[in-house]
């Protein structure tokens, strides 16, 4: 369906054409058969390291309470002497990629999670939780008492391990389906996959987030199902908020020295994030994506394989197009996700709930301007 503004309305902003695809159920991303088998064929891939990342993240929040040197969180319980030469090795999932979303959702914020680690109940359920961990432990013990602080911080970082692997939970689950109706020939076109994706969100919407510790014997809950906080606008908006939009400075690319103010002062100005990433400096050191291309790789559908190896050097440079097919992706993604948040029907007859609508998607696009949603529309 079209939405037809006022001419007044319909000219005022410069993005006015993906304001209308999105009301219409289209997508920010062109469709064409590439487009769409690069985009299944890599969120398949995510789907699957997803899958393992969700399961250290929580592994690690479950597990690793407040251990303060995990020299095997990344192990999921299991250390034995291949794993370890595999971990040395590096032939392994960088687990060291997920660490960083969450380090990044955790300083960015936002949401009623970020408020919720900084109420008093909070407080009340961390400080009893630490107290039965630290009894026996005098160091700690006396570290806490030096910098009380400190450890309700980690356990702030952990609710975020946990809240994280919770959220990639759903969106593996999510992206192995999408891919399993793309091989029916139940997803054919971007549209497909955008709606697709719309329904798995809004059906897991309402998902509690919830987090607790067994200690000795005892459950402590330090995000109790009573905070109310849920899948979609508890993690889902400020993740996408803060990886999709906003991200870190990527260490060599840009000074972290103030005076050269190469880095905004403003975080709510930050543009680092998937959306606005230049694929090319993907493989180079100190840029995290790489290790979530890195693993990706190694989980391709032969179909994308075959596709990659038939363009332009092959597989020599299958991390670029890795991040290429995966920033696709995640505009297919940013669609859904703003469709879903769109606080009236799309199809709203509803002039005043029209306006709020275009509104809404007003301001995202305001933001998406500089990104590189220019350069997919290629």
């Amino acid at each position: 369906m079209t939405h037809t503004l006022s001419p007044a309305t319909a000219t005022a902003h410069p993005m006015e054409s993906f304001i209308q695809k999105l009301l219409g159920a289209k997508a920010l991303l062109p469709d064409s058969e590439t487009n769409v088998l690069e985009v299944v064929g890599i969120l398949k891939s995510y789907g699957v390291v997803l899958d393992a990342y969700s399961k250290n993240l929580i592994y690690i929040a479950d597990h690793q309470f407040l251990v303060l040197f995990p020299f095997f969180k990344y192990f999921n319980g299991r250390v034995t002497l291949p794993q370890l030469l595999r971990h040395w090795w590096h032939d392994r999932i960088n687990f060291e990629y997920a660490e960083y979303c969450m380090k990044t959702m955790l300083w960015h914020g936002g949401g009623k999670l970020d408020e919720y680690l900084d109420s008093d109940d909070f407080l009340q359920h961390c400080r009893s939780a630490v107290t039965a961990k630290i009894k026996t432990n005098l160091p700690i013990r006396a570290l806490n008492a030096l910098f009380p602080d400190f450890l309700p911080e980690q356990v702030r970082q952990l609710a975020y391990y946990s809240a994280l692997g919770q959220f990639w939970r759903v969106m593996s689950d999510l992206f192995i389906d999408l891919s399993d109706a793309y091989d029916a020939g139940q997803v054919k076109t971007i549209p497909d996959v955008v709606a697709f994706i719309k329904a798995g969100l809004v059906a897991a919407a309402a998902n509690p987030i919830t987090y607790g510790v067994d200690i000795h014997g005892t459950r402590y809950d330090l995000l109790p199902k009573s905070a109310g906080l849920t899948f979609l606008m508890d993690t889902a908006v400020p993740y996408v908020e803060a990886v999709f939009f906003r991200g870190t400075p990527f260490l060599g690319t840009v000074s972290y020295n103030a005076q050269a103010d190469q880095i905004d002062v403003d975080q709510a100005r930050f543009e680092y994030g998937a959306l606005y990433a230049d694929p090319l400096p993907i493989g180079g050191a100190g840029i995290p994506p790489t290790l979530l291309m890195q693993d990706m790789r190694h989980y391709l559908p032969d179909y994308l394989t075959a596709f990659y190896r038939s363009q332009g050097r092959g597989l020599d440079d299958v991390r670029v197009k890795i991040c290429q097919s995966f920033q696709k992706s995640m505009f297919c993604v940013t669609s859904a996700s703003l469709q879903g948040l769109l606080p009236h029907p799309a199809d709203t007859q509803n002039s005043a709930e029209q306006a709020a609508n275009h509104k809404f998607l007003a301001g995202w696009m305001d933001r998406l301007a500089t990104s590189r949603l220019d350069i997919v529309q290629l």
